[in-house]
């Protein structure tokens, strides 16, 4: 017996209902209608009203037949009103509502199922986590800090000039001068640049030599009798014999005395004395010794010896007048005092 025409669950969808001719299956569906039943008809849901054209026939088996879903229990109408029909004993309105509650839950395992492959559950294996990548600041080369402009004075080193910090005082680095490099006088501040072979015996001599010193042990303060005391052992230290028992200048022969009197140094009443040399070899040279108060602690007297060869090595005899006039006080400095003013023999 084949099935009267009516909107059967689609074989293919069964979510949709497809229209069966009596014959075959046609090509029209539609959403199953919600609600209850109509009180007649022979379709499954209520009678059936005929589509206005009919496709191509199904290829599955007819509603309640044999075939690839027309298994018994499959898709054949429900039973007529009266109790008969194929289904049950619950009657054609037991069959409805189980009809009816088949399709609305195949209709939202539909619509979940599409929600998932929308959205990608937790566990679907079809939900992919794009990895999230970190956009760093692109590298620069560190910048070193710009330093700011000092205001402080200029340190001792950056004027030109040479600090005697033991005495409170400064000294003028001329042209040609340095400080001490590899010099044995302890008490050296500078020397001129650069060594050439002595006269005598040693080995190297130097040009020009200024050495600073605090006289301590004696009892004199008077800057003129330390002054004319110190002379003579700073010709014999420079022209005659040296520590290691060398005449670099094959001795020293005789002396003349060039100026000695009063002198100002660092704004304070100094003393000079200065002899010119005759040595056993070479041209000879100039030595001056200088004494004038410190500025700093107990003001004990400063001691300052020039040592300058003669020759064309030697430096200008006018250096040791501009390195003494260029001689100030360190704690003067800030107010413009401490100028040697003048460099002469008493009256």
């Amino acid at each position: 017996m084949t099935p009267p025409p009516g909107w059967y669950r689609d074989p293919h969808a069964p979510h949709l209902e497809c229209w069966w001719d009596g014959t075959a299956w046609t090509e029209h569906r539609r959403t199953p209608a919600v609600g209850p039943a109509p009180a007649s008809g022979e379709g499954g849901f209520g009678a059936p009203s005929a589509p206005h054209t009919a496709g191509a026939p199904h290829t599955a088996g007819a509603p309640g037949m044999p075939g690839p879903y027309g298994a018994a229990g499959g898709f054949g109408p429900p039973a007529p009103p009266g109790g008969g029909g194929t289904g049950g004993s619950g009657g054609s309105g037991g069959a409805k509502a189980v009809a009816l509650t088949a399709a609305g839950a195949v209709l939202v395992a539909a619509v979940v199922a599409g929600a998932v492959l929308l959205t990608g559950g937790e566990d679907d294996p079809r939900a992919v986590t794009l990895p999230t990548s970190t956009v760093s600041a692109p590298e620069t080369e560190p910048t070193s800090p710009t330093p700011s402009p000092s205001t402080s004075e200029p340190g001792p080193e950056d004027e030109g000039v040479v600090e005697d910090e033991l005495n409170g005082v400064t000294f003028p680095l001329l042209d040609g001068w340095v400080r001490p490099q590899h010099v044995v006088e302890k008490d050296a501040v500078m020397t001129t640049d650069g060594t050439h072979d002595c006269p005598g015996e040693g080995s190297l001599c130097r040009g020009g030599l200024v050495l600073s010193r605090t006289v301590t042990a004696t009892d004199e303060s008077s800057p003129r009798a330390l002054a004319e005391a110190d002379i003579s052992d700073a010709a014999e230290a420079a022209f005659d014999e040296d520590t290691l028992g060398n005449r670099p200048y094959g001795g020293m022969k005789s002396h003349q005395v060039l100026e000695a009197g009063p002198v100002a140094v660092a704004g304070r009443a100094g003393y000079l004395v200065r002899w010119r040399v005759t040595t056993g070899k070479g041209p000879g040279g100039y030595v001056q010794s200088l004494v004038f108060p410190s500025s700093v602690g107990t003001e004990s007297p400063v001691l300052v010896r020039f040592v300058f060869e003669a020759g064309p090595d030697g430096p200008p005899l006018a250096d040791m007048d501009r390195i003494t006039k260029g001689i100030r006080s360190v704690a003067d400095q800030a107010s413009g005092g401490g100028v040697g003013s003048s460099i002469g023999p008493e009256d």
